[in-house]
């Protein structure tokens, strides 16, 4: 039987004790690893994957490498940069398996980078919530356009905050090629948009409804009070 690596935490790994737990599958442990790592990973999936369905099968695969390889993780970086890289390459196999005759980057296992996943704090009114849906939709659609050189690279750098080098390191490639390909990513994620807005401007900050009502109302009963 082999014995599993040390566990050596990476002094900024927040997850190093889930990690200790998840090790003699301790099932709450696991389970909040998942939920921390989700939204990173999927990210990274859907960035390489053409659609949800097969980005969150490339997510559970990784999840099913990791935990059950999770005795060779020493923590000489933290958990989610390693699980990530098991993520990305989880895709790319997948990937070359739809399209062999594709060129596919490589990522190495021993990279090392990470970024905090952004949250929006605080509660938010209906309206926001909805607006912020309507928001998100508009830039799926637009991303889901990108190819998977132009997108992974930009949600990455863009979403999960990491810079180009980190990136670059991440993905095996040139940290000119990455800023090459964000600069190309933004560009077409611009004209995407702007198709998609285009007739819609008159759209913008409407007043109509309930609201232009009170406005008439509120107009009408200053005008009586003079």
């Amino acid at each position: 039987m082999i014995s599993p690596s040390p566990l050596r935490p990476h002094r900024e790994d927040p997850d190093w004790q889930l990690v200790a737990a998840a090790r003699t599958r301790d099932e709450a442990a696991i389970r909040e690893l998942v939920r921390r790592m989700n939204p990173r990973l999927f990210r990274i999936a859907r960035g390489i994957m053409p659609s949800d369905a097969e980005a969150e099968e490339v997510v559970q695969d990784a999840y099913l490498t990791a935990f059950t390889r999770l005795d060779s993780f020493r923590g000489e970086a933290r958990f989610s940069t390693w699980i990530s890289r098991i993520t990305i390459n989880a895709a790319l196999m997948r990937a070359r398996r739809r399209d062999p005759a594709k060129d596919h980057f490589v990522v190495e296992q021993d990279a090392a980078s990470s970024a905090e996943v952004l949250a929006f704090p605080g509660s938010e009114s209906a309206e926001e919530a909805t607006a912020r849906h309507q928001v998100r939709t508009l830039l799926e659609q637009a991303l889901a356009l990108l190819p998977p050189e132009l997108r992974l690279p930009f949600l990455l750098h863009e979403v999960e905050g990491q810079p180009v080098l980190a990136v670059a390191r991440d993905l095996g490639l040139n940290p000119i090629t990455v800023r090459t390909r964000l600069f190309r990513a933004r560009r077409r994620l611009r004209r995407a948009l702007e198709e998609r807005l285009r007739g819609g401007l008159d759209s913008v900050f409407p007043f109509d409804g309930l609201r232009c009502i009170r406005m008439a109302d509120r107009v009408i009963a200053a005008l009586r009070g003079r």
